[in-house]
């Protein structure tokens, strides 16, 4: 799929699924189940690193990883998350993303705001797709107490609003909004043209993320409520990624329950 699919998606009412891969074999289950976005996320850091954050992700990890999700996907977008600390300036920006776009990716993640405008320009200038990432950054997190909901006040929705718009002006193609209330992610959703997509965000985003092993219920400990374990009521993974699809396909993921 190309970047530019995402906008057509919105326009047409469509829902958006992705889902992370960090590897060939789960990438290509992924593609087949028709997920029409891949996230090699830095959640790798914890989910296949065993780190308490993703902070100690680096774009070695990062490279490697998308090279090898990248080599077997046909269909889906394949995203890649820039890592902590490797888009803190254009120069090292625009060189860290050309090394993931020169692996397979064809757009790159990273979070942040209006702070980030000189590096996004200096991006799109140099035709690199970009999905930019609000509300929760999990990069900023520490500790397990960091992981909190975003934008319940007055004051930082209106920073997230802003900062939304803000990223669609400079060009980005898309936007995740994670753990955000749902009231505030439609109003993001309908303020903007280009897609977002949620992950803890309600329903009206138009699109949904999850990482691939929180829905397949591989992670341990306690869940975030936005996380549903699609494996539950499935004989094997590739039934419960083609049942992931089409309930975010349907609108039936996620319930108000599994919202803020």
């Amino acid at each position: 799929m190309k970047h530019s699919e995402l906008s057509v998606f919105k326009e047409n009412q469509h829902k958006i699924s992705c889902l992370t891969a960090y590897d060939a074999s789960m990438a290509k289950l992924l593609d087949q189940a028709g997920v029409d976005a891949i996230l090699i996320g830095d959640s790798l850091g914890m989910v296949i690193q065993g780190a308490e954050n993703t902070q100690s992700v680096s774009m070695h990890d990062m490279i490697y990883h998308t090279s090898i999700v990248s080599k077997v996907c046909s269909d889906a977008l394949i995203i890649a998350d820039m890592p902590f600390k490797s888009y803190d300036n254009s120069e090292d920006a625009l060189n860290n993303a050309k090394a993931l776009i020169d692996v397979g990716a064809r757009m790159v993640k990273l979070e942040g705001g209006s702070e980030h405008s000189e590096v996004i320009k200096t991006l799109i200038s140099n035709n690199i797709n970009i999905c930019g990432h609000l509300g929760l950054q999990p990069q900023l997190v520490v500790s397990s107490d960091d992981y909190r909901v975003q934008g319940r006040d007055e004051s930082s929705a209106r920073e997230i609003i802003s900062n939304a718009s803000c990223l669609e002006s400079l060009g980005v193609s898309a936007l995740v909004l994670e753990c955000i209330p749902s009231n505030l992610a439609k109003t993001v959703s309908e303020k903007l043209k280009i897609p977002t997509i949620g992950i803890g965000a309600g329903r009206d985003c138009d699109g949904q993320v999850l990482v691939s092993y929180d829905m397949l219920g591989i992670t341990s400990g306690k869940q975030p409520r936005f996380v549903r374990n699609f494996l539950k009521n499935q004989n094997t993974i590739s039934d419960a990624l083609e049942s992931f699809v089409a309930e975010v396909k349907e609108g039936t993921f996620p319930l108000q329950s599994e919202s803020y």
